[in-house]
């Protein structure tokens, strides 16, 4: 036992959830429990960072029954979650707290599964409904959800949520729930979409950050020197055969290189593109969506081009050329090792490099550490990216949500949600990663079947 972390018991919390908590053997409060739920508690909204497995389940589970009236048959809360599989937890975990209060009813209302069962259900009523954005939706249009009654709102896995592009959905249930509400987003990141849509629709919310602020000592910063520019290419796939970054933002000084390098990458079987000025917006957002969903590992850039771009996991940065200033290099750097990630920031220098290697010392107050070629071990084949994305020539004109694509690839082709990465939808396209072990078959059958009742023309993203 920690005797740490203080105890459930020190909280003011329903007899029947005390003892059903001592009966599942929890008795200590895992960091982010600790955090949120004495002010979960007194009904404040909240903004908590945390992942998967951190107990946040539980945190918002506990408080919200807490405050069920079990006699009062209508939704009182609400929980929205990215996946099917992931609702499906969570609907088990309210379930195992709940099981010594008597008639609790939690109902999981996911895309993907058949409709008229969950309208059966709903007639006959629910105290908590567990559901992904697309479903809910579906059945508030349909008139099959009240909300009207709702006490608590919780986005689980928001970020992932905005990443699948149920941003929309979300503003709609939103809508749709009373105002004097208590609202819990629970994200693994904070990007700035999260921050913008908490403050359209939250009550002075607390936060809680559960992950130490980012700093230097997440990011392993090596220095590697060669003879001359002609030898860089070599050192450059040396490095990335060594170190087998899953995602890589090198940079370049010039727009012509970001090209000139990203094409001799691909030539040498690495999964590369680049970003630079010159490119048309469309051609832009097709290369960011493909690197930010991880269909492709390599994104050459020059530092202009790659000002805005909010990657939440970037696990290596590469700087093929050193930057001009020592400032420009630092925030090159502080794009990867974030949200409690290790980081890898790899220079490739030449001896005339010498008087920016010092200005970026007395940057950083220290000498910077090189790294020996001679170390490097070497690994004949690149290896591929874990997904690959696919467009589909239907996007926001022709009403095309998240969640027909997430529904057709889930429930008709029989994908896990776990295995469906980023959905972007633009409006003449749609873009959704897939898994590269199940790829094949989400493309058979959108070769095959129907989105929304019509045949699309589909192809992949190499």
């Amino acid at each position: 036992m920690n005797t740490h972390n203080p105890l459930f018991s020190s909280l003011p919390l329903r007899e029947a959830l005390l003892n059903n908590l001592i009966s599942l053997g929890f008795e200590t409060m895992t960091p982010i429990q600790m955090k949120t739920l004495p002010i979960l508690l007194k009904g404040e909204d909240i903004i908590a960072k945390a992942k998967t497995g951190s107990g946040k389940t539980a945190a918002f589970g506990l408080s919200l029954l807490n405050q069920l009236e079990s006699e009062k048959y209508a939704v009182q809360a609400l929980i929205l979650c990215p996946t099917r599989e992931l609702a499906e937890q969570v609907s088990q975990t309210l379930r195992q707290l709940a099981r010594l209060i008597p008639n609790i009813k939690v109902l999981n209302l996911s895309g993907g599964m058949p409709l008229k069962p969950q309208l059966d259900s709903l007639r006959h009523g629910a105290h908590i409904i567990v559901g992904t954005p697309g479903r809910i939706q579906k059945h508030l249009d349909k008139k099959s959800l009240s909300l009207n009654r709702l006490k608590v709102l919780v986005l689980d896995e928001a970020d992932r949520m905005l990443d699948m592009g149920f941003l929309d959905d979300i503003k709609v249930i939103i809508g749709a729930c009373p105002k004097p509400r208590q609202t819990l987003l629970f994200s693994a990141t904070y990007p700035d979409e999260i921050r913008k849509l908490s403050k359209q629709f939250m009550q002075n919310p607390k936060e809680v950050l559960i992950e130490e602020a980012h700093t230097e000592l997440d990011i392993e910063q090596r220095f590697y020197e060669t003879n001359n520019q002609a030898n860089k290419f070599q050192l450059l796939k040396s490095l990335l055969s060594h170190y087998q970054p899953s995602s890589t933002l090198i940079f370049c000084n010039t727009k012509q290189q970001t090209s000139e390098l990203s094409d001799m990458l691909t030539k040498a079987g690495f999964s590369s593109l680049a970003l630079n000025g010159d490119m048309e917006q469309a051609d832009r957002d097709q290369v960011l969506i493909r690197f930010v969903n991880k269909s492709c590992s390599i994104l050459v850039a020059t530092d202009v081009a790659a000002r805005g771009l909010d990657i939440k996991e970037l696990p290596a940065v590469i700087s093929y050329d050193l930057a001009f200033e020592a400032d420009v290099h630092i925030h090159r750097i502080g794009r990867t090792g974030r949200a409690g990630n290790k980081g890898l920031a790899l220079s490739l220098t030449v001896p005339s490099d010498a008087p920016r290697i010092c200005a970026i010392e007395d940057q950083l107050g220290r000498p910077v550490s090189w790294g020996e070629t001679a170390e490097l071990t070497k690994i004949a084949n690149p290896f591929p990216p874990e997904m690959v994305t696919i467009c589909l020539d239907a996007g926001k004109k022709d009403k095309i949500r998240p969640g027909d694509i997430l529904g057709a690839l889930t429930k008709d082709a029989g994908l896990l949600g776990s295995t469906i990465g980023k959905i972007d939808i633009t409006s003449l396209c749609s873009y959704v990663a897939i898994n590269k072990n199940e790829v094949d078959k989400a493309y058979k059958y959108l070769l095959n079947g129907k989105l929304k009742g019509r045949k699309i023309n589909i192809k992949k993203l190499r």
